[in-house]
């Protein structure tokens, strides 16, 4: 029996990946997880965490190495935590991704589908349109940049092949003219500091909007900015300052000044225009969105008498696509800011034949219901943690003919095939779209059909006790453990989660594991426990 402690070196075989990217190798029954490798390679690897059932190693030699393998063009590589996939080939990283997407079908969804090649992109580099740097003051100096693997410590990059080259020239003279006028960067730790993040967006007209976040309510030597950000980017549209004085790693707060020009770009997608404020969401790769969406038209069949519901419909860009082929469409989110904007985006389109509503998915879905509005096509694209666990009742209760399902995590997604299928709808299609290339993220299209045209669900539910918009705001406290016990190997107590929670500006209960008595010793979250639950807060997207 091998030595399987800390620190040992052992010969293995990478049999595959993880969600995340890494290769994975098996050491006498444990699963052991090795950064940077290549399905089919044979590395020495030594351990640098060991627990009952998982390891995580480093490669230190490698002993037959695949066809598959690249030298990354990036010296950053490896100690960014950005991209994942930089040392193979683009058509492996796109099997790796198809892979992932049926093995989490197959292996939580419970179902086997024939699936097609993921579509790749013809330009896997310089595609992000959209970048938020965070600042911060090291050892070394100022830094502008992104943050290493699992960790807010800010490594300084002077460029980064996934952003265009407008982006670059824009961050480093943003740079300078923090050096220049010795502008403080924001300290998480003692919460002093005035620059937080430089967020830059840009469109394919090339034009480019600047924001800078900051804790405070106002910009020393804002005009020189405006000035060296002019100069370096002519298309430059305007420069807005973004206010977030809170203790929160929330990026924006909720106060907006133009300094210059204007607060907003357009874009256009599926030949339609969209206005693009700072809090706008939008793909960060149009091409790519284009053929996720003509993806998610291809599954709707639709023939222009349908009625469709989309939920989570953002500022409108699903909806108002559909609505190019349907009847009537119905959309459906949560946030005010957005739903206004899609109520504009349409007005600006000459789209009449939408709705938008604002509230809670699950909510609105079952108002609709009770207007006796039964949408023969559903497409939801919620966020990475998927549908809330009422959700899929709701939406089956509603008896549409197909439900488009757009997915950023492919295991949430399988998680909700499965929810549905005792409902009466099985996964028949899925279509993976690589719109983050160089990363582990992909996005999947899924065409969940009704098994028996005649049959359909009632389901009466009482909303009040469902509480389905916070279902939707937040991951549960078990899937947060389970997150965290997977990709680090740690366990971790309600407590520690509510206390990180709090620390993040979360909500949790009021009185969610507070001290019983006055005087009552509270056991406080480690430092390494922490990391990894910040870690999970972000890959649930809550924060």
């Amino acid at each position: 029996m091998a030595d399987i402690r800390k620190n040992t070196v052992h010969t293995l075989d990478i049999t595959g990946y993880t969600a995340e990217g890494m290769g994975v190798a098996r050491l006498e029954g444990r699963v052991v997880f090795v950064p940077y490798t290549i399905q089919g390679e044979q590395w020495r690897v030594r351990l640098e965490k060991v627990n009952k059932n998982v390891a995580w190693g480093r490669g230190v030699e490698l002993l037959l190495p695949s066809p598959e393998r690249v030298e990354s063009s990036c010296s950053l590589y490896g100690r960014c935590g950005g991209c994942q996939f930089c040392h193979m080939t683009y058509a492996e990283e796109l099997r790796a991704k198809s892979r992932r997407i049926a093995d989490a079908l197959e292996r939580v969804g419970h179902v086997k589908l024939d699936l097609p090649p993921v579509l790749g992109t013809e330009q896997p580099y310089r595609y992000r349109n959209k970048v938020q740097f965070p600042v911060a003051q090291g050892k070394r100096g100022l830094s502008v940049g992104y943050y290493r693997p699992r960790s807010h410590d800010v490594l300084d990059a002077s460029d980064c092949f996934l952003q265009p080259r407008a982006i670059t020239q824009l961050r480093s003279v943003f740079k300078d003219w923090m050096e220049a006028h010795n502008i403080s960067a924001y300290d998480e730790g003692t919460g002093r500091g005035l620059i937080r993040h430089l967020y830059v967006r840009t469109n394919s007209r090339r034009e480019s909007l600047v924001c800078v976040v900051a804790n405070g309510d106002s910009l020393p030597h804002h005009t020189a900015l405006t000035d060296t950000l002019r100069r370096a980017e002519p298309a430059l549209a305007g420069v807005v300052l973004n206010t977030n004085t809170q203790d929160t790693n929330v990026i924006l707060g909720d106060r907006y000044v133009t300094l210059w020009g204007r607060d907003w770009l357009e874009e256009e997608l599926c030949g339609l225009t969209f206005r693009l404020s700072v809090p706008s969401f939008f793909q960060i790769n149009l091409p790519q969105t284009q053929r996720l969406y003509q993806a998610a038209l291809d599954f709707a069949q639709l023939t222009g008498t349908e009625t469709v519901l989309d939920l989570y419909c953002g500022i409108g860009t699903i909806s108002l696509a559909l609505a190019k082929q349907a009847g009537q469409v119905v959309g459906a989110e949560i946030v005010p800011q957005a739903i206004e904007d899609a109520r504009e985006n349409a007005r600006r389109n000459g789209v009449s034949n939408v709705e938008f509503f604002c509230g809670d998915a699950g909510a609105v879905a079952q108002r609709l219901t009770q207007e006796g509005i039964r949408p023969q096509v559903i497409c939801v694209d919620p966020p990475r943690k998927g549908l809330s666990p009422a959700v899929p009742a709701i939406l089956a209760s509603m008896a549409p003919n197909r439900i488009v399902y757009v997915s950023c995590d492919p295991a949430t997604l399988a998680r909700d095939v499965d929810r549905f299928r005792p409902l009466g709808y099985c996964a028949v299609r899925a279509q993976g779209v690589d719109l983050f290339p160089r990363t582990a993220h992909v996005e999947t299209v899924c065409l969940l059909s009704k098994l028996r045209a005649e049959h359909h669900i009632e389901v009466d539910l009482n909303l009040d006790e469902l509480d389905l918009t916070a279902a939707e705001s937040k991951a549960t406290y078990e899937e947060i453990k389970t997150y965290v016990l997977e990709q680090f190997g740690l366990k971790v107590s309600s407590l520690y989660i509510s206390q990180v929670k709090r620390k993040c500006g979360l909500e949790v209960g009021r009185n969610y594991n507070l001290p019983k008595s006055e005087g009552q010793r509270v056991s406080q979250c480690p430092p390494e426990k922490e990391k990894a639950i910040m870690a999970a807060l972000e890959h649930f997207q809550m924060l």
